[in-house]
């Protein structure tokens, strides 16, 4: 059966060749139809400059007439060809190459082939500041104006490709162009037309040619929606699907509520639990003692309680007889939340025990035999927990902390550990709708939206350091503690940042030296840097020296400071991690950044700090500065990639993909109706393999 020309390797076309194709290959194109879905990242205005648009506003585009060339020497190495051009508008122009000399050829050979005397050209290029009035441009492109390849590259809005080394813009744009050629009629519809009708969007056979090479900005906005809505279309009906079929499996054990470590630990904590908590709570145990399989999202604000929580579900676990795994992305966190379960649980018959690279071999053998013997109740680790001979006989929930660092693999991952059993995924970085419904769809989600009683935020400034530390000694002197936290331990020759060892020594010799000054940082072991913190808990200390090892886990009710140092240096969801430190007792709290910000991105950045301590409207702003890859680890979602579809831009869009993905499967639920053939054969393609759990076979 002959293949059809989308499934032809792209090699055959013309131009291509074995060599070619094989870096297509690392874009990761092999086919026709690869080709086409490899989207433009974006579009450049390059319709004729007008003479008096300012310099820097994208390429400068001439069309003009050469009139002479010629060729000079601009240094030892280095020779610059001018091409004397007449503007169509009649403004003369030098037109400029620069090329390294060589001793074996001619290196501008083939550019006077083209760049001749009387040859009308088009010329794209770049003007510098100052160059412009003399009518100065660099030239990186030029094309024949009677060469019908020109049409693909200038006076038009012109496609630019993800590139990788050895393939050009030029040579892509001519690719796309032959395989939109050669598509042809192979190039048909997969949603059901009554989708097209009413969401109002353009046919496949309109929106791809428009997307890769529109005639107008009005016809590229329609093509991107269109292919954005397929996009977001198939990923919530991934998502659709596989919480359903989530729903419908059966684990095949309950819990029941015996209080008999639950009670002690309410007893134990010194203060009530929230109605937000207790909502959530609540919300977790239904899920527990349900017969499917808990998969929920627990976000709530830095200093909501999310912690303690998540503790009550492995508690409930502990208490029927199973074991729990509680999974932090870095060895910090996961040795700070032992510390923390440690506090809340002393007294209580709970095992706990530490798996990370950092447990050293020994200790990790006789881990691993306990785990794997029952003789743990509750194994707090980080990556670690994935490795193969980490082995449970009764594990039921899993916690995921900070579970945008980790990816859908890894969850499933861990998931494997125990059969069909319950997990609990937290994150501190509240996230928008959008957001949620894109990259969490198949998830139930429990918000924390209410702080402790008496908590407080933080004041924020943007201070000198003289000001901030003034702050600290005034506050020192109410009997008040503060931290001082720098984003590295040691001094760098390469990063003019200050480090916290050495600022460490200054600070307590000479800036506080009647104050007692401690430090602690994430290369300390383990039980010292616990020793310190609970020192400074206890108000042994009256500033406590840090790197961002303090980020989470810690609560000292008297540290009314927090300055941070490098500021600048930090992302805003850290900033606000390490914010939420403070704030914790009944007295005002200041945060004060020291910063010297020299982008906008960073000067944002510190602003948005100063203005709000909303968690939701930091994320989003996190967002915009970012972008989802950054901001929420997209990348480490399955290998969700959002090739069109931009989750910001698109929020209208993506509600409207998550009705048509529920009705679809409501109507339809394994996609069998004619109609919906082209559609499902789509959403084989592109998620059978990553998210395991579709079936639509």
């Amino acid at each position: 059966m002959d293949r059809s020309p989308l499934e032809r390797p792209v090699q055959f076309l013309k131009g291509i060749g074995p060599k070619r194709a094989e870096l297509l290959g690392r874009l990761g194109v092999e086919t026709v139809g690869e080709l086409l879905d490899l989207h433009p990242r974006a579009w450049e205005d390059r319709r004729e400059t007008p003479p008096d648009r300012p310099a820097g506003e994208g390429p400068v585009v001439v069309r003009g007439r050469v009139s002479g060339v010629r060729e000079v020497r601009a240094g030892m190495n280095l020779l610059l060809f001018i091409a004397d051009v007449r503007a169509a508008g009649g403004e003369p122009i030098e037109a400029l190459w620069f090329k390294r000399r060589s001793h074996r050829y001619d290196v501008f050979s083939t550019l006077k082939r083209e760049v001749a005397a009387g040859a009308d050209l088009w010329l794209i290029g770049r003007t510098e500041p100052g160059l412009l009035r003399s009518r100065k441009l660099q030239v990186d492109e030029v094309y024949r104006q009677d060469d019908p390849r020109a049409a693909l590259h200038v006076n038009r809005l012109t496609p630019l490709y993800p590139l990788t080394e050895g393939l050009s813009q030029r040579f892509l744009r001519e690719a796309q162009a032959q395989a939109l050629e050669a598509a042809g009629a192979s190039l048909r519809e997969s949603l059901p037309r009554r989708l097209l009708l009413k969401r109002g969007l353009l046919a496949l056979p309109q929106a791809l040619p428009a997307l890769h090479f529109p005639r107008s900005a009005a016809e590229l906005e329609e093509a991107r929606r269109r292919l954005a809505y397929e996009e977001l279309l198939l990923l919530e009906l991934a998502w659709t699907d596989k919480r359903a079929t989530t729903k419908a499996l059966r684990k095949g054990f309950g819990y029941e509520v015996k209080r008999t470590l639950l009670t002690p630990l309410r007893e134990r904590l010194g203060f009530e639990f929230t109605r937000a908590q207790k909502r959530v709570i609540n919300e977790i145990f239904e899920d527990l003692r349900s017969p499917a399989p808990m998969t929920r999202l627990l976000q709530g604000d830095v200093g909501s309680g999310k912690t303690v929580v998540a503790l009550t579900a492995l508690l409930l676990a502990v208490e029927n007889g199973a074991q729990g795994a509680f999974m932090a992305p870095t060895e910090i966190l996961a040795e700070q939340h032992l510390w923390t379960f440690s506090k809340f649980l002393e007294g209580l018959p709970v095992r706990l025990a530490l798996l990370s690279s950092r447990v050293k071999a020994a200790e990790r053998r006789k881990v691993l035999e306990r785990v794997q013997a029952g003789e743990v109740d509750i194994v707090i680790g980080t990556h670690a927990l994935l490795e193969g001979d980490v082995l449970f006989p009764k594990l039921r929930l899993a916690v995921i902390d900070e579970q945008h660092r980790f990816g859908v693999r890894q969850r499933m991952t861990l998931r494997t550990k125990g059969p069909l059993m319950d997990l609990l995924l937290m994150t501190a970085t509240p996230i928008p709708r959008t957001l949620s419904l894109a990259l969490y769809g198949d998830l139930d989600v429990s918000t924390i939206d209410e702080m402790p009683p008496g908590r407080r935020y933080p004041s924020t400034s943007h201070l000198p350091e003289e000001d901030a530390f003034r702050m600290v000694r005034e506050e020192a002197a109410a009997g008040r503690q503060a931290y001082v936290v720098y984003p590295i331990i040691q001094e760098s020759s390469r990063l003019d940042l200050k480090a916290a060892m050495a600022e460490y020594e200054r600070i307590r010799a000479k800036v506080f030296p009647d104050l007692r000054v401690a430090l602690v940082h994430g290369r300390m072991p383990p039980k010292k840097k616990g020793d310190v913190m609970e020192a400074f808990a206890r108000g042994e200390w009256d500033v406590l020296v840090a790197t961002p090892v303090i980020e989470v886990g810690v609560d000292v009710p008297n540290a009314t400071v927090m300055v941070v140092q490098n500021a600048e240096r930090f992302g805003l969801s850290s900033l606000h991690q390490l914010r939420g430190r403070i704030g914790r007792g009944v007295e005002r709290s200041h945060c004060f950044l020291v910063a010297q910000p020299a982008t906008p991105q960073a000067r944002r950045r510190i602003a948005t700090l100063c203005e709000t301590s909303d968690g939701f409207r930091i994320s989003e702003e996190d967002l915009k500065l970012r972008g989802p890859g950054d901001a929420l680890g997209v990348e480490q979602h399955g290998d969700i990639v959002l090739r069109t579809a931009d989750l910001q831009r698109d929020a209208d869009l993506l509600a409207d993909a998550r009705l048509d993905a529920e009705e679809l499967l409501r109507e339809d639920p394994k996609l069998a109706a004619q109609e919906q053939q082209g559609l499902r054969r789509l959403l084989r393609q592109r998620y059978a393999k990553k998210l395991e759990s579709i079936d639509l076979a």
